[in-house]
């Protein structure tokens, strides 16, 4: 595989096909790592558009390649994981039952190799076929859930809706109500019937940051575990590009804090999702995304050396 991007190109620019510039594959004996696009949004009951995140996602992202050593972390990514962008997987508009093959085929091709997965979205609908690939690999696992809603919804009237996925997960045994915890929760849900621990948003700008990581430690435990970012989470100040903004949430700063005090726990995927860049401002949102899948990576790889 060649060198990584960051040591030997630092356009903001130009080449920029996959995230943060990294080469194209699909072999899985090229990286250890593989960011993966999926342009769906037949879920969406807002705004639709998220479909145009993937490819959005990407161009940010060219905006971060200059960094050889991202700050506050101490260690050159790229030495520590090998990194491949798998590119978009591509099913026919209206073809619900195609995304969950093309799911299933490609990230257990992946996971089964024993490669660890980002996923850019598409609405949040992607996770749950994402989920079920990763449980038939780890076995049920803990989420780490960042969202403005539950998505524990199970009157929305539809099979495929991005308000539903965690209402159908612990029942299909994918995940651990027990094990997962959502943080900036902002709408409604009903706390008798809710299996989940939640930290709302109102708590989440209120408390130390140390106080909620260790929270979500304790909750996740040493279980495999899922975590999953719907750009909502941050209030539409910082990600104003989404189809169904809440104000009162997140900064992308305190996000950021959230995502690096997590070192520890046994990540084993992950994604962002609901980036809708025809509602964005000076690409805001999609920076926003890229940034957040990258300190993912960086959380991932803390615990490789």
């Amino acid at each position: 595989m060649n060198d990584s991007p960051l040591t030997n190109n630092y356009s903001m620019y130009a080449n920029i096909y996959g995230y943060l510039g990294l080469p194209l594959s699909r072999n899985p004996d090229d990286a250890d790592v593989f960011v993966v696009g999926l342009p769906y949004d037949l879920g969406t009951s807002g705004r639709s558009g998220a479909r145009g995140g993937p490819v959005a996602v990407r161009r940010s992202s060219a905006n971060l390649r200059w960094e050889e050593i991202r700050w506050p972390w101490e260690f050159n990514l790229h030495e520590r994981i090998r990194i491949a962008d798998y590119g978009d997987l591509d099913f026919p508009a209206g073809n619900h039952d195609d995304l969950f093959n093309q799911v299933e085929s490609n990230y257990g091709k992946l996971l089964d190799a024993g490669k660890t997965i980002l996923t850019f979205g598409g609405d949040h609908f992607v996770t749950l076929p994402i989920l079920r690939a990763h449980q038939k690999h780890h076995g049920q696992l803990a989420m780490i859930h960042f969202d403005a809603h539950t998505d524990t919804y199970e009157d929305e009237g539809s099979t495929y809706n991005h308000g539903c996925m965690f209402y159908r997960a612990p029942r299909e045994g994918i995940i651990d109500a027990d094990k997962t915890i959502q943080i900036g929760i902002r709408t409604q849900y009903t706390k008798s019937k809710h299996e989940f621990e939640v930290i709302s948003a109102a708590e989440a700008n209120d408390m130390n940051v140390d106080a909620i990581t260790d929270r979500i430690r304790q909750r996740v435990g040493d279980t495999p575990c899922y975590l999953t970012f719907d750009i909502d989470c941050l209030d539409p100040s910082y990600a104003p590009g989404t189809g169904t903004p809440v104000i009162g949430g997140l900064t992308s700063d305190r996000a950021l804090k959230l995502i690096r005090g997590l070192q520890g726990i046994n990540l084993v995927g992950m994604d962002v999702v609901e980036v809708a860049p025809s509602y964005d401002h000076a690409e805001i949102t999609s920076l926003a995304a890229a940034t957040l899948g990258l300190e993912m990576l960086y959380l991932l790889a803390s615990s490789r050396s």
